[in-house]
């Protein structure tokens, strides 16, 4: 399972028409992107996994993440069993405790001791027959206890929204084995006007979330920073400019100690799958 180069983070292949993700995961494979990371926020996950890898030969399809509260272990370890098994052990199950706003929305107070809840959920992925290999799932990690189990109980970390120098904290807290692998929200634009209006609400909406806003007070932002979306914290989350920009940024990940940088791609139609950014992208970076 090849985790090193650029992947792409995407919930138009996980939500969209299945035909239309499809599709573009042959064009993705094709154009010489290493990994396909797709969301879990309810629904058939495993479909989706199923389709992008139906769909290519080579390329690893990672979930990021799977939300641990909203399936059952022995049933992730019987689904994964079977994709990886029909499609060449391609199927990289990333795992996260993702966010009480979200856990809590259909069953309030489901949401508590999210590290005891992940350390549970390995404990029965391993019990499971067969079981999910360590080497083939990572952890959703931002904090130090979680990086901690992500170095433990599984192959590395998927840290998604943040900067590089998470990234450098990161690695040294992982070690020089475990696999670091982030996630980079990037916009193609002319400027920062145009990075500010296809950007600056979405990254509002995933503020307002405390997973993400404590981690970056911890990176040393400010609560002004955080509440006002700052020009500081838009532009050391969110890759934006032309293709040398966005370069740039991923040489800045792999600097501080990145394996592999998956890249999530904005517009302006965010219904629209990105078809022509990942090309330009796939030209300049790969």
């Amino acid at each position: 399972m090849d985790l090193s180069g650029v992947g792409v983070w995407s919930h138009h292949l996980r939500y969209g028409d299945p035909g239309e993700a499809a599709e573009a995961a042959t064009e993705l494979e094709e154009l010489g992107y290493s990994a396909l990371w797709v969301p879990d926020t309810g629904g058939p996950v495993f479909e989706a996994v199923g389709n992008l890898l139906t769909a290519t030969r080579r390329i690893v399809v990672a979930t990021g993440i799977l939300n641990l509260w909203m399936h059952d272990p022995a049933g992730v370890a019987a689904s994964f069993a079977e994709l990886s098994s029909n499609h060449h052990h391609r199927f990289l199950m990333g795992i996260g405790v993702s966010h009480a706003a979200a856990v809590d929305r259909q069953e309030p107070g489901r949401y508590r001791k999210p590290l005891a809840a992940m350390t549970a959920f390995l404990d029965a992925l391993d019990q499971a027959d067969p079981p999910v290999p360590e080497n083939s799932r990572v952890l959703a990690a931002l904090g130090p206890k979680m990086l901690d189990l992500a170095a433990k109980r599984a192959r590395g970390a998927h840290p998604y929204l943040v900067t590089p120098e998470h990234t450098r904290q990161a690695r040294e807290a992982l070690g020089e084995g475990p696999l670091l692998l982030p996630e980079q929200t990037v916009i193609l634009c002319k400027g920062k006007d145009e990075a500010r209006a296809i950007g600056g609400e979405w990254l509002r909406r995933y503020l307002s979330l405390p997973n993400y806003a404590n981690n970056v007070l911890r990176l040393g932002y400010t609560e002004e920073d955080v509440e006002s979306v700052s020009d500081r914290l838009f532009d050391g989350l969110i890759a934006w400019g032309d293709e040398d920009a966005i370069r740039r940024r991923l040489d800045e990940h792999r600097d501080a100690g990145a394996d592999h940088v998956c890249l999530q791609v904005l517009t302006a139609d965010a219904d629209a799958l990105p078809r022509r950014e990942w090309r330009a992208l796939a030209v300049a970076l790969l």
